[in-house]
Formats: structure tokens, C-alpha cells, sequence
């Protein structure tokens, strides 16, 4: 699927080691306010008493920050939509590196693969900061899906979307140089994440150097001599699990 060297971190081992841990937090039950569903991108084609008949379906559920939703593997039996936060998706390998697939954050959903294809998940799927989601069960939304059309649609175009960051990022790999990918990866996490400040646009990644470095498949010594590298240059400043992004266009023509 998508990009990413496997790389070994202490914390990253989703096939070996200790196991990753179920979420605390249990499905619940809960009132949604009309407008967090309104502004959902898979549902605002849907009439205000369609998003109250759905509404009326979900359930809601909390995670902490390194909490798994999902493991590779599980039976998935629901799909989930991101309020808040952010998820990483990622594929093990048989000696239990961690491949980063993807962060998805507020209005993607996630889990969706198992209502057109039944099968295991194929990637665990663990928050990388305080999220909250909804969730359907898949018998509900498919039951829901036959007599609305239209959010099957929704649901296809969501997934060709995802599909085609997919092929991008493997042309990348092919094509591209690691700081071109770093500065490509910084600016897609900018258009999806950041918020523009005085000085440029700030973006709460939430990823460590190694969630990074997965991210743009290549290791973290790599990826950190590219951030300096920008640093030194002015186009970006580091703020832990942040950046801010000071020279776009700089970072642009580094990416292309």
C-alpha cells in the first residue's frame, strides 16, 4: 500500500514483542450533536433526516494516545469516523517492524475495507493522539446503505481518494529523493492538519522522528539530517511533535 521503510522503534512493534493493547474505553451509546455529522466530508450529501436516521445508529468511543482501535488480523465487523485526533495505520512485518501506512485525522474514516472485501484487517489501526470516533456496525451501515444509495457512492469516492495518495506515494518512493519526500510529507500534513500563524503554518503532527521517517519510508537518521537541512535553510522550525512551515514555496519546489 502506501509508503514507508519498516523501521524497528521499542514502541512499534505491532506483530512482536508485547502485544498492543485493546482500547480501555468501551462503545457507548451517546448523543451526537446534528452539526458534528453535518460537517463530516462522507455525509454532507445527505439530507438533515437521513444524518438524523444515521445518528441515531452510532455509537462513540475515546482514545488515549497509543491505544489500538484495531489490530492486524481482528475480524472487522465496524467502521469507524474520526471527530477528533489523529490514527496511524500499520502493517507488520514477520519480525514485527512497523510499516506506517497512513495518519487519517478528523472527518476520514477508517475500517471501511471490510464491507466490500470481508476478510481480517489488514493493518492496526492505534491513535496517535486523544480521538474521538463514531462507529457503525457493518450490518447496520450496509442495512442503511440499500435503502440510501447515495452514501455507497460517498463511501467509493472516499476510497478512491485514499487510493490515489496511495499511488502517488509509491511513485514517490521511485522517484523521488528523501528530502523530496520529507518536504512533500511536511506540506500534505500542513494541507490536512495545520492552521496559519504570524510566521507561516503550524502543524500538530503528532508523529515521533520515527512515525516520521516511516512516513516518508526511509530511515530516521535520513529524515532528521533532511529536517535539519530545511531548519538550517530557515524553510521550517521544530517544536517537538509540531512544526511550523516558514517558506512554502521553498518547500514546494523541493517536493516537485
Amino acid at each position: 500500500m502506501l509508503d514507508g521503510v519498516p523501521q524497528v522503534t521499542d514502541r512499534g512493534k505491532i506483530g512482536g514483542g508485547r502485544p498492543a493493547q485493546a482500547p480501555s474505553t468501551t462503545f457507548r451509546r451517546t448523543f451526537v450533536d446534528e452539526s458534528i455529522i453535518s460537517k463530516i466530508p462522507l455525509f454532507e450529501g445527505m439530507s438533515p433526516e437521513e444524518q438524523e436516521e444515521l445518528r441515531a445508529m452510532m455509537t462513540q468511543t475515546t482514545l488515549r494516545r497509543g491505544e489500538t482501535l484495531f489490530n492486524e488480523g481482528d475480524s472487522g465487523d465496524r467502521l469507524y469516523v474520526l471527530l477528533s485526533g489523529k490514527i496511524k495505520l500499520g502493517h507488520a512485518s514477520p519480525d514485527g517492524r512497523e510499516n506506517l501506512l497512513a495518519v487519517l485525522g478528523p472527518g476520514e474514516i477508517v475500517g471501511e475495507l471490510t464491507l466490500f472485501d470481508p476478510g481480517p484487517r489488514s493493518t492496526t489501526a492505534t491513535a496517535v493522539a486523544p480521538t474521538d470516533l463514531l462507529s457503525l456496525e457493518h450490518t447496520q451501515l450496509m442495512s442503511f446503505i440499500e435503502t440510501h444509495p447515495t452514501l455507497a457512492k460517498d463511501m467509493l469516492r472516499a476510497l478512491a481518494q485514499r487510493l490515489r495518495r496511495t499511488n502517488t506515494a509509491l511513485a514517490d518512493l521511485v522517484f523521488s529523493d528523501v528530502p523530496g519526500r520529507v518536504a512533500k510529507a511536511l506540506l500534505d500534513l500542513a494541507d490536512r492538519f495545520g492552521s496559519t500563524t504570524e510566521d507561516g503554518v503550524h502543524v500538530p503532527h503528532d508523529l515521533t522522528q520515527e512515525e516520521l521517517a516511516q512516513l516518508v519510508g526511509a530511515s530516521r537518521e535520513t529524515v532528521n539530517k533532511s529536517l535539519a537541512e530545511f531548519v538550517s535553510r530557515g524553510w521550517i522550525r521544530l517544536e517537538g511533535r509540531a512544526v511550523t512551515l516558514l517558506d512554502i514555496d521553498r518547500l514546494r519546489r523541493r517536493a516537485r
